[in-house]
């Protein structure tokens, strides 16, 4: 490891920020690096936005993953070498906003339905239910479920932001749990990746999302995060209000949450006798 790198990521460690980021940012500077085979502490802001240029104009990257790259430039030339940001200037791509393809209550039972791992079933269930992030749910214990009577909730630690929060854990839920429990005979992590010593990766429950939503023969488009999206929208449509699931979901600005507003479906009517923060118990038996 380079100097330079090692101080990037110290500083990046030092400040909270997640594996993930880290390793995302760290693979964005060497990239960078291997395209001009040079140290990347010498670039000029010149030299940084033309590699931004070449990612979008010659790679044909996602704005996104362009901004990702920005977003790590930033970071080592402000941040660990100390340039000013009006003089060393790296531009940011505007990503147009764009709505998640929801699914319906109908779809997810199917989605549930056509997974016959029941370990990929589960973590499929745990996200929708209680709204996780796919890293939260991979990174749960079986000590984070707190099924006491006059608590019912999961510990999230070390979700986005290094943030701990709490969140749903719904009747219908805990008893599919408990049952996933007994069976597997999980100790420690809650979804076991096979030989039961590690989590379950975040690939292994992505995939698993997608095998399952083309086995239900559905076509609309997304990732497992739209488990988490049709979480925050359906909880919108049983009259939960904005602010109660802004915590459940972590989102740091309820301006996030309330994007979900505009997904609500004004036909929907909730399920006579059924909780609608238990909405496992909402979805149509197939």
């Amino acid at each position: 490891m380079t100097p330079l790198r090692q101080r990037m990521a110290d500083a990046m460690l030092q400040r909270g920020f997640s594996a993930s980021t880290r390793r995302n940012y760290v693979r964005a500077i060497y990239c960078m690096a291997k395209y001009y085979r040079r140290d990347p502490g010498g670039y000029s802001a010149a030299e940084v936005q033309a590699y931004l240029l070449h990612m979008v104009k010659d790679r044909h990257v996602s704005f996104s993953s362009m901004n990702q790259t920005a977003c790590a430039a930033r970071f080592l030339y402000e941040t660990v070498l100390g340039h000013d940001r009006e003089e060393f200037h790296i531009p940011m791509a505007k990503v147009p906003a764009t709505q998640p393809e929801l699914l319906s209550r109908e779809e997810i039972a199917r989605v549930f339905a056509a997974c016959t791992n029941p370990v990929y079933r589960m973590i499929l269930q745990t996200i929708y239910a209680t709204g996780l992030r796919v890293f939260e749910a991979c990174a749960l214990r079986v000590r984070d479920i707190d099924s006491a009577a006059d608590r019912m909730c999961i510990r999230v630690e070390s979700g986005k932001g290094a943030k701990t929060r709490y969140t749903l854990l719904s009747p219908t839920l805990l008893e599919l749990l408990r049952a996933y429990v007994r069976k597997t005979k999980s100790r420690d992590w809650l979804f076991c990746a096979r030989g039961g010593r590690r989590p379950l990766s975040v690939k292994s429950a992505q995939r698993a999302y997608w095998g399952s939503r083309d086995g239900a023969g559905i076509i609309k488009r997304g990732g497992v995060h739209t488990l988490r999206h049709a979480f925050a929208t359906h909880l919108l449509e049983g009259g939960v209000d904005l602010v109660t699931i802004q915590r459940l979901m972590g989102h740091g600005n309820i301006g996030t949450t309330s994007r979900y507003m505009h997904l609500i479906s004004p036909q929907f009517r909730p399920p006579k006798g059924v909780d609608p923060l238990d909405l496992l118990a909402g979805l149509p038996s197939l």
